[in-house]
C-alpha cells in the first residue's frame, strides 16, 4: 500500500505541469524529512552521483548532432536512401526509415531525428501521393528509433543508473534497432501494396546514379561505422566515442560540407550544454528519490512483494513492461528511466534479470511512450512540422505502436536478439 501511495503522489505530482527535477527533488526531500527529520545528505548523495566520467557522453553525443543538425549532413542521407529505393513499393517509406536509422545513430534523440528527418520526407510523401496519416506516423515511429538505435541519451542514463557497461548497451541495440526498422520498413511496404497503388514510383537509379548518391554521403554514413566500430573493437570506451563523433562530425561539417561557421559551432555548443544540463538536474531529483526510497526501504519491499507473487522473470517483465507503458503515457522518457529504475533494480538482481537485456526492452517501451498519447513527444514535434490535426496524426501512428510492442515481444522471448552483439565484443567497458 505504502509502495502504491508513493507512486501515484509522485505521477500526480509531476502531472502538474512542475519541471521533473523540481518534482522528482521536492518529493524526494519531503519524504527524508519526513522519515529522519533532515535533508542535510541530498547534497553530498548528488554530488556522488553526478561525479562520473561515464556522464562526460552525454554532452559530447548532444554537441555531434546539433552539429550534424546545422551542417545539413541530413539531406543527403535522405538523398542517398531515396536514390537507392525509389523504384521498390512504398520507396519513399523504406527511403524515410532508412535515413531515419542512419541519423538516430548519429544524433541518439528520437525528437532530433523526427524533426529533422520529417521536414524532409513528410512534404515529399504527401506530394508523391501517400496518406498523410501513412506520412505522419512513418516519421513519428522513425524517429524513435534515435533512442534505441546507438548512441542514445536515455542508454547512458541506464546504464549510469544500473552501473552497467554503455558500450555493451549501445552495441545491445543494434539488432534490435535493425529488427525494429525492418518492421516498420515490412509494413510501410505491405500498407503501400495493399492500399495505396496511386503512389508514385521512380525508375530503379542507374549504377552511376547510385554510386553518386553514396559518393555524396559517405562522410555522413562513416561517422556511425567508425563511432560504434570503435566501440565494437575496444579501441575507445564509449565516452571516447563520444569524443571522436564530435570532432569527426565538427570537422566534417566545417572542412568538408563547409556549411557551418563559428557561431553555428557556439549554438551547437550552447544547445547541447542545455539539453545536458537538462538531464543532468532529472538525473539529480531522480538520485535523490533512489535515496530516500532506499532509506524507506521501498526496494526491500518490493523485492518480498515479488518473491510471495511468486511472479517469476517472466511474469515480472510482463508486469513492469505493462506498468511503464501505461506510465509512459503521461511521464517524459528520462523520468520513467530514472523513477523506475533504481526501485526494481534489488528486484532484477534477485530474479538474475541481465541488466542489458532489461535495458533494452526498457529502451524499445520509451519509444512507445514517444507515440503514445497523450504525451507523446514525437506526436507533438510531427504535429509543430505541419499543424495537421493531432487525431490523423494519433491515427497514422497507431500501426507502429503494434510493431513496437511485437518488437518488445520479440526481445523478451529471444533474449539472444539483445545479448548476441554484446557477447561478442572486445572490450565491454
Amino acid at each position: 500500500m505504502t509502495i502504491a501511495f508513493l507512486l501515484v503522489g509522485l505521477v500526480l505530482l509531476l502531472l502538474t505541469g512542475l519541471p521533473i527535477f523540481a518534482g522528482l527533488t521536492l518529493f524526494a526531500s519531503g519524504l527524508l524529512y519526513v522519515s529522519q527529520g533532515e535533508i542535510g545528505s541530498v547534497s553530498d548523495v548528488v554530488f556522488h552521483e553526478l561525479n562520473r566520467y561515464l556522464l562526460v557522453a552525454i554532452p559530447l553525443f548532444a554537441f555531434m548532432a546539433h552539429v550534424m543538425i546545422r551542417g545539413k549532413l541530413v539531406d543527403d542521407l535522405y538523398r542517398t536512401a531515396y536514390t537507392l529505393t525509389r523504384h521498390l513499393p512504398g520507396g519513399l517509406g523504406i527511403a524515410t526509415i532508412v535515413a531515419c536509422t542512419i541519423f538516430a545513430a548519429i544524433s541518439g534523440s528520437s525528437v532530433a531525428t523526427a524533426l529533422t528527418i520529417g521536414s524532409v520526407a513528410i512534404p515529399q510523401m504527401i506530394r508523391f501521393g501517400y496518406d498523410p496519416k501513412a506520412a505522419y506516423g512513418l516519421v513519428a515511429a522513425g524517429g524513435t528509433l534515435g533512442i534505441l538505435i546507438p548512441p542514445s541519451g536515455p542508454m547512458v542514463l541506464y546504464g549510469v543508473t544500473t552501473d552497467t557497461s554503455i558500450g555493451a548497451l549501445f552495441m545491445a541495440g543494434v539488432v534490435p534497432g535493425l529488427m525494429v526498422a525492418g518492421l516498420f520498413i515490412a509494413w510501410s511496404v505491405a500498407s503501400t501494396a495493399m492500399g495505396q497503388r496511386h503512389i508514385q514510383r521512380e525508375p530503379r537509379a542507374t549504377a552511376s546514379e547510385a554510386f553518386a548518391a553514396l559518393r555524396q554521403s559517405v562522410w555522413a554514413l562513416s561517422l556511425p561505422v567508425l563511432v560504434l566500430g570503435g566501440m565494437y573493437a575496444g579501441v575507445f570506451t564509449a565516452t571516447e566515442a563520444a569524443a571522436m563523433g564530435a570532432l569527426l562530425a565538427l570537422l566534417v561539417a566545417v572542412l568538408v560540407y563547409r556549411t557551418v561557421n563559428l557561431r553555428m559551432v557556439w549554438e551547437s555548443a550552447i544547445d547541447a550544454s542545455r539539453t545536458s544540463a537538462m538531464l543532468f538536474m532529472i538525473l539529480a531529483g531522480a538520485t535523490v528519490l533512489g535515496f530516500a526510497m532506499t532509506k524507506l526501504r521501498i526496494p526491500q519491499q518490493i523485492v518480498q512483494l515479488v518473491i510471495d507473487a511468486d511472479l517469476g522473470v517472466t511474469g515480472f517483465l510482463i508486469v513492469m513492461m505493462a506498468l511503464i507503458f501505461i506510465l509512459g503515457m503521461f511521464l517524459e522518457t528520462i523520468a520513467l528511466i530514472l523513477i523506475t529504475t533504481p526501485v526494481i533494480l534489488p528486484v532484477m538482481q534477485h530474479l538474475g534479470i541481465n541488466p542489458i537485456w532489461y535495458g533494452i526492452l526498457l529502451v524499445i517501451n520509451l519509444e512507445l511512450a514517444l507515440i503514445t498519447p497523450p504525451v507523446g513527444m514525437n506526436l507533438f514535434t510531427i504535429k509543430a512540422i505541419t499543424q495537421a490535426p493531432m487525431g490523423e496524426i494519433i491515427r497514422g501512428a497507431f500501426p507502429y505502436v503494434l510493431l513496437l510492442i511485437l518488437g518488445m515481444a520479440i526481445v523478451m522471448v529471444w533474449p539472444e536478439v539483445a545479448l548476441w552483439l554484446p557477447s561478442t565484443m572486445m572490450n565491454m567497458k
